[in-house]
């Protein structure tokens, strides 16, 4: 789908559950040559490759200049006072841009004088401009907020978490981004409001939710009484930093105050309740028993187009659906054996009944047990941090803390996630966990989670490409939600392998992850493809996971207003094990567990079927 700046930076920094980047690949991709001898790039290779990356550069800094938002995510200040346009306008700008880069790329370069490694950014340059160019008729069939993803929650989070403020400039630049913001939402309700006359709402809940994060960053000073809103106090206690730190005077830092309260009573304040205001009107207009996209104008082909995008491959609905059954009756027979290796006597729907009433598996609904949560997953990622250079030749160098999910957006049982730090490593990766509901997050869930947003999954492999010096900036931060997800995926039973899950329950905890994703496979399609209802979906994911009722129903909502999205997962991670048992059967005594790792994650994301050929080429090499 045809992705603006903001809901690029939403699906990959933010949800990436998004979707990304690594340190250094330093041997060339090259394919072997008939004769099993070391290929070795000629003069013209490196030429035109280097040129090649010179022109990428540029591609790429042009395309940031126009996404000021993107550039604070990537730790810069370019335009720090901006935020991005959120106008379809923009969007077609964006598109004849990429258009007419594509023309460019293809007119000035020799793709066969091009080192592996150049063929594969070459490749991933047309396949994100494609990818745009299919998006483009289901421009309208997308949802402009949900409970999910949009600018109401979004907007806060940014400014909170990645508008740092080191100087009088940088707070001046965030009071005018408070503002900027408001403009935004003020552009895209506009744009809701024209999918909506299209006939494409997101369902009842979704609306719900919007109105609600919206009201909480409405509610508190300076716009009620009580304790500061979320903004107003973040900009509160910038400023009391800067003061601290003795970067202004008081008199300073009143004007500052009085900046920030002014954009959030004359522009945030209105723009935040004429969208609660339309949400509250048109919610009528929205299903209580919402239905899949596939009932959309146009909403079955935008549904393949979802797939296809999430996926990266040609996979239809049905047969995705048919891998969801499959490996939802593979796993429920390794869940059966751990019934039966510890010792439970009844069916395995009465062992998923005694996981999840049993207190032992609960944390308090504390604050004490939610420091419990956060404390004991540092400690699954510390042993695990550990394990890695067993594993992976390259190691992410930035730093990795779990925290809580804000409360102006946190939901009862909704999905951990991870939010990358910057390249630089100013900023560090975050693990982000709802906490707000503690029998809604499982003690043995939590090790399988922390693996696959912590390392050795999301942050390991983010981290690494954004790190990454052999290839391209614009491959560093490259989002394709099959290979990161499937990795993340990946990763949860590679940790296995590296000695986790010792307790058996935890070992229970990652088959129910991993048929989670299987779940998902099903039901997605089901939802989009087979006019299933949200109360199937439910009822079948009930039946083949233990897990909360809260966390059902939630992910459900989320298959419902993100087609598609879900069955990147299993897709990828299948792949991955296919790609490495293909290695390892190939290479034999030479396979290399850490230079397959090393393939796999040194070059950034990338489509599955490239993927798939920079593993061939490595294998080729190592014969």
């Amino acid at each position: 789908m045809k992705k603006t700046p903001i809901a690029l930076m939403l699906s990959v920094a933010l949800f990436a559950c998004s979707e990304q980047e690594a340190e250094t690949l330093t041997t060339a991709e090259a394919s072997a040559p008939a004769v099993e001898t070391p290929y070795v790039e000629t003069e013209a290779e490196i030429s035109e490759t280097e040129r090649l990356n010179q022109w990428f550069a540029a591609k790429y800094e042009e395309q940031l200049q126009r996404s000021p938002l993107w550039m604070t995510m990537l730790g810069r200040k370019d335009k720090y006072d901006q935020i991005d346009d959120v106008s379809e306008q923009a969007e077609d700008i964006d598109f004849a841009w990429r258009e007419q880069s594509v023309k460019e790329l293809t007119a000035s370069f020799d793709y066969d004088k091009l080192t592996d490694e150049a063929k594969i950014s070459y490749d991933i340059w047309i396949y994100q401009y494609e990818q745009a160019k299919q998006g483009m008729p289901f421009r309208h069939n997308n949802y402009v907020f949900t409970q999910m993803q949009g600018m109401q929650a979004l907007a806060a989070q940014f400014l909170i978490s990645f508008h740092r403020v080191d100087d009088v400039a940088d707070m001046q630049a965030y009071n005018k981004r408070v503002s900027g913001m408001a403009n935004a939402i003020s552009t895209l309700l506009e744009r809701a409001k024209l999918h909506a006359e299209k006939g494409v709402r997101p369902p009842r809940f979704a609306y719900e939710g919007v109105i609600e994060q919206a009201r909480n960053l409405v509610t508190g000073a300076p716009f009620t009484e009580g304790d500061p809103s979320a903004l107003y106090g973040d900009a509160k206690r910038k400023v009391d930093a800067l003061l601290t730190a003795e970067t202004i005077d008081q008199k300073t830092a009143d004007e500052l105050i009085a900046g920030t309260e002014k954009a959030l009573k004359e522009d945030w304040g209105p723009a935040y309740q004429a969208l609660i205001a339309w949400f509250e009107k048109d919610i009528s207009n929205t299903a209580e028993n919402p239905t899949g996209v596939g009932k959309q104008p146009n909403g079955a082909d935008f549904y393949n187009f979802r797939l296809a995008a999430s996926t990266t491959t040609n996979l239809t609905a049905d047969e995705i659906h048919k891998i969801g059954l499959d490996e939802v009756a593979r796993l429920t027979g390794e869940m059966e054996a751990i019934k039966k290796q510890v010792g439970f006597e009844g069916s395995l729907q009465d062992f998923f009944k005694f996981i999840k009433e049993d207190d032992r598996f609960y944390y308090p609904n504390t604050d004490e047990g939610r420091q419990g949560y956060i404390t004991d997953t540092e400690t699954y990622l510390a042993f695990i941090n550990e394990q890695l250079p067993k594993y992976f030749g390259i190691l992410p160098k930035a730093d990795l803390v779990v925290k809580r999910v804000e409360p102006f957006r946190e939901q009862d049982g909704a999905a951990q996630h991870y939010s990358s730090g910057t390249p630089d490593g100013s900023r560090p990766g975050v693990y982000y966990a709802h906490l707000s509901d503690m029998r809604a997050m499982p003690k043995n869930e939590m090790e399988a989670i922390a693996y696959h947003e912590g390392n050795p999954g999301h942050h390991m492999q983010i981290s690494i490409a954004q790190e990454l010096t052999s290839v391209p900036q614009f491959r560093t931060q490259a989002g394709f939600t099959a290979y990161s997800e499937g990795w993340g995926l990946y990763a949860e039973l590679l940790a296995k392998e590296m000695g986790a899950y010792k307790d058996p329950y935890s070992d229970f905890g990652r088959l129910i992850t991993e048929i989670w994703r299987a779940v998902r496979l099903v039901v997605d399609t089901g939802l989009h493809s087979k006019d299933w209802t949200e109360s199937q979906a439910v009822e079948y994911f009930k039946k083949h996971a233990p897990v909360a009722e809260e966390a059902v129903v939630s992910e459900v909502r989320r298959y419902i207003v993100w087609p598609g999205q879900a069955t990147a997962y299993k897709i990828g991670m299948l792949k991955i094990q296919e790609l490495r048992a293909y290695a390892e059967k190939q290479l034999g005594d030479k396979f290399d567990i850490r230079g397959f790792h090393d393939t796999i994650l040194g070059g950034g994301a990338m489509p599955l079927d490239i993927l798939e050929r920079r593993v061939k080429t490595w294998v080729k090499e190592q014969s």
